[in-house]
């Protein structure tokens, strides 16, 4: 079965829009709640990192899991609310609290309590990190500077490769990818309560590397098709390059999706939403890749009169008029 997907073309321009402004609505209410369109991490806003492991060393301290419920209360009766907590592996414990300045004397009483509940820690492998709000806000900052010199880069790469319409529909197509990962993201942080740390802006950065080889793909069959029969209309040969590339495409990002499938449901607390980030995003970089880009150019030729097909050979453009007036009548 042919993929038509120039003449469906208002159908996907109106579920990215539907999903993007939804997205778009969730970070305007996170904005309104919380003063920032994604809840920060602790990465962005400071805070303090702290990290234990049992002693297995001493007999029976191992013999049970660790219970995220017990450390829960043992932290909310401290006044730490709002921490996030992980079990690394089977042993270790990770706190991330928003306190910047918690004192020695609170992280002792705290490391005694969770001690006497869940087992002895070995302090040769406590660790406690500290992050202020200026260290943060650079995180930040070098992050989004990243995203936009990658964007930039790509514009000079897709315009020097192709066009310059090649390339700016493939930053639409990325800005659609950021956007919609972004917009999720919002989501989960006013109904689950999400937060995005640095590595939210690596999956971002990810996601455009990906999203743009799959886009590269089809333009690259697109201009080969327009080199051998360049004729024909440019929906006509989108639609081509997209079913002839489209068996690459999903078969790429569905051998990526098991891979980060796995990574999401057995990699941990730290790796769960950085792979639930490249999940979203893979699968909207292929959708806009095949949907979005391939469409839009489609589209943007046949207003500028670059889609429509060249008078045959041996027949002059009035004769070619003459003829397709004729055929009207």
């Amino acid at each position: 079965m042919k993929l038509q997907v120039n003449k469906q073309r208002s159908r996907w321009w109106i579920i990215s829009a539907i999903i993007l402004i939804s997205g778009l609505i969730a970070m305007l209410v996170s904005w309104a709640q919380i003063g920032s369109p994604l809840r920060p991490g602790l990465d962005f806003i400071g805070g303090t990192r702290l990290q234990y492991e049992l002693d297995c060393q001493i007999p029976n301290n191992c013999s049970k899991p660790i219970d995220v419920g017990t450390v829960r209360q043992i932290i909310d009766d401290r006044g730490l609310t709002n921490s996030s907590i992980q079990v690394v592996g089977q042993y270790g414990l990770s706190v991330r609290t928003k306190e910047r300045d918690l004192k020695v004397e609170q992280r002792t009483q705290l490391e005694k309590a969770l001690s006497e509940k869940i087992g002895t820690f070995d302090p040769n492998k406590t660790q406690i990190d500290t992050v202020g709000p200026t260290i943060g806000r650079q995180l930040l900052s070098t992050g989004l500077l990243a995203l936009m010199i990658s964007f930039f880069g790509i514009v000079v790469y897709m315009t020097v490769r192709f066009e310059l319409d090649y390339a700016i529909f493939a930053i639409v197509a990325l800005f659609h990818d950021v956007w919609l990962t972004a917009g999720f993201f919002a989501i989960f942080g006013l109904v689950l309560g999400v937060e995005v740390d640095s590595l939210f802006i690596v999956a971002l950065l990810t996601i455009i590397g990906f999203s743009v080889n799959d886009t590269v793909v089809i333009y690259d069959r697109i201009r080969e098709i327009i080199s051998k029969d360049g004729n024909r209309a440019i929906a006509d040969i989108v639609d081509d390059a997209v079913n002839q590339t489209l068996a690459r495409s999903i078969n790429t990002t569905l051998t990526v999706l098991l891979t980060l499938l796995s990574i999401f449901l057995f990699g941990g607390e730290t790796l769960k939403y950085f792979a639930l980030a490249l999940i979203i995003g893979f699968a909207t970089g292929a959708y806009s890749s095949i949907f979005i880009a391939s469409s839009l150019l489609a589209w943007w030729r046949e207003r500028t009169g670059r889609g429509i097909p060249a008078p045959a050979e041996g027949l002059s453009q009035v004769d070619a008029t003459s003829s397709n007036d004729a055929s009207s009548i």
